[in-house]
């Protein structure tokens, strides 16, 4: 058997890692704040602290919060984990507070890794705001820091014991894997019918078997490929993106935290052929990139469409010889799942959607309301199947059974229709989810921290377009003789949810619009929107008599 025959028979994400240092030991697998990494010293890497977590305690099926940004060290413990068997539980950075704490206690964190200094940002104080009973089964706190500074602990985080990431990486190797391919070995958070988000576990042979499909499918194994890794390991866009990087021996350059300059420098000092991203990143990376051509060597980049004010982004991009294609995924099948030929129309390669990755994916549309499978170009609900499929939700049998067929496809949730030739269109939710900074939310998840407010009562919370982006606007009907504060209401918000989560603003309300159905009253939420845009047109026509010089 050849190295390449190996490598493509890898069922485990230890597996894809050694097979790359196997065959090209010496190739860069990550640049990262101007270092670089082998994929031997990768390798070697994840061995050591594999060997460290396992003298703490940490094995097979337990769990490791990842509060961390994009980093080698990152992606060198993750493979550390699935090395021992362990499961890693992603943690977006912008989490505050109530939502860290929900997603390490329903998910039994035992370990959780942070960069305590990271960008300035408190995140021991973050985390010491935590509801302790959502802090019991976490038993270590595993630091990382530019230095070798000590983690002081204090209040309710004092009992936990404290480890350095770099004493774990100094731990004796790990010579062997702990794991099969159908383990647990990551989570990914997603918004679902209920304000707590779900947890969506993958397999180590799904992560492995869709890095190897999308590393062929987009064009990552060519020899001079170099990624640029912009969005968040913590999200599936980003995880599916670095993991076929990995597979594909493509070295990839990771960016902490996105800055539209950094990157176009970034693309330009190091070469970069390819780049996923949001319409927004795509947009603002143009907009200061100074020559009319910035990017010669670029190939073809994926985008997801986020923000209604970009959706000429594709237009944009090939003018200034860009590629861009849409692209479709979820939690529950990853992203990257398919996309648009790159060589297709601008029209056409700015769809949602496309052509599965894998040739064992298929996609189906079903009516939603009389459950019949619909032949191609008539709208319903997607349905999507294949090797990077989810093993299930996290603890969650009832979840997990509503969301699968009978025949192992996955409902989505998403309208679309499909083609003849194979390919399938997204064209939106089908309900209430709203997506924001990126990110899908639920509203429930919202209101749910809205209502935590001791002066409200109850909450509904509705999305609406701005300049800035899709937004959540609140409105509030106040508990009983409480005074109430749209201030005060904001702080709240802000000290307790990642700053997109936070409305753009409030209306306090006697009580909601509603309208009478077959099933019994419901709310009115087209009616809500229109009020909180009329509202927020008012406020963009009234000056700010502060701001006007005398």
């Amino acid at each position: 058997m050849t190295s390449s025959q190996a490598f493509n028979r890898t069922n485990t994400v230890s597996q894809l890692i050694d097979a790359r240092a196997d065959i090209a030991p010496q190739k860069i697998a990550v640049i990262d704040r101007g270092g670089i990494w082998t994929y031997a010293e990768l390798a070697a890497e994840t061995r050591r602290l594999a060997g460290g977590l396992l003298k703490l305690g940490v094995g097979s099926g337990d769990r490791v919060g990842f509060w961390l940004p994009n980093i080698a060290q990152y992606l060198a413990l993750h493979i550390a984990c699935a090395r021992i068997g362990a499961i890693t539980i992603s943690i977006n950075t912008r989490f505050r507070s109530s939502e860290v704490g929900d997603i390490v206690g329903r998910s039994g964190c035992r370990a959780l890794v942070l960069w305590p200094s990271f960008k300035d940002i408190a995140f021991l104080d973050i985390l010491a705001e935590v509801d302790s009973t959502h802090l019991e089964q976490l038993e270590f706190l595993i630091t990382y820091s530019e230095g070798e500074q000590e983690t002081q602990l204090s209040g309710r985080l004092s009992s936990r014991r404290t480890v350095s990431y770099a004493d774990l990486a100094r731990s004796k190797m790990f010579a062997s894997d702990g794991a099969g391919a159908q383990n647990g070995v990551v989570v990914f958070t997603t918004s679902g019918t209920t304000a707590a988000p779900k947890f969506v576990l993958h397999s180590q042979h799904s992560i492995s078997h869709h890095a190897h499909d999308v590393a062929s499918f987009f064009g990552w194994n060519d020899p001079d490929a170099v990624l640029l890794q912009v969005l968040p390991l913590c999200g599936t866009f980003g995880h599916a993106g670095a993991m076929a990087a990995l597979s594909a021996g493509c070295p990839m350059v990771l960016m902490p935290v996105f800055s539209d300059h950094e990157a176009v420098q970034l693309m330009q000092s190091h070469r970069i052929t390819h780049c996923n991203g949001s319409d927004e990143m795509f947009a603002r990376m143009l907009a200061v990139a100074p020559d009319p051509y910035p990017f010669p060597l670029f190939r073809s980049g994926g985008y997801a469409a986020f923000n209604p004010l970009y959706q000429d982004i594709v237009a944009r991009a090939h003018d200034r010889g860009m590629n861009l294609v849409g692209l479709y995924g979820m939690s529950e099948i990853q992203a990257l799942y398919a996309r648009q030929d790159p060589a297709a129309s601008v029209e056409l390669r700015g769809r949602c959607g496309g052509y599965p990755a894998s040739t064992d994916s298929h996609v189906r549309v079903r009516d939603p309301e009389s459950g019949q499978i619909l032949p191609h170009g008539q709208v319903g609900e997607l349905e999507a199947t294949g090797p990077s499929r989810m093993i299930g939700y996290l603890e969650d049998a009832t979840a997990t059974e509503s969301v699968f067929t009978s025949d192992g496809f996955v409902r989505s949730g998403d309208l679309g229709y499909t083609e003849s030739d194979g390919g399938f269109v997204f064209l939106g939710r089908m309900g209430d989810a709203i997506r924001l900074g990126g990110f899908l939310v639920n509203p429930a998840e919202i209101e749910q921290h809205i209502e935590q407010h001791p002066a409200v009562e109850r909450v509904q919370v509705v999305a609406v377009d701005t300049q800035a982006g899709t937004r959540a606007y609140a409105f509030v009907i106040p508990a009983e003789n409480a005074p109430l504060h749209e201030d005060a209401l904001l702080a709240h918000c802000a000290s307790g949810m990642a700053s997109f989560k936070v409305p753009i603003g409030v209306q306090l309300l006697n009580q909601f619009p509603v309208t009478e159905s077959a099933n019994g009253i419901k709310i009115q939420k087209s009616r809500l929107r229109e009020m909180a845009c009329a509202q927020l047109s008012q406020d963009r026509q009234t000056p700010d008599t502060d701001s006007i010089d005398p």
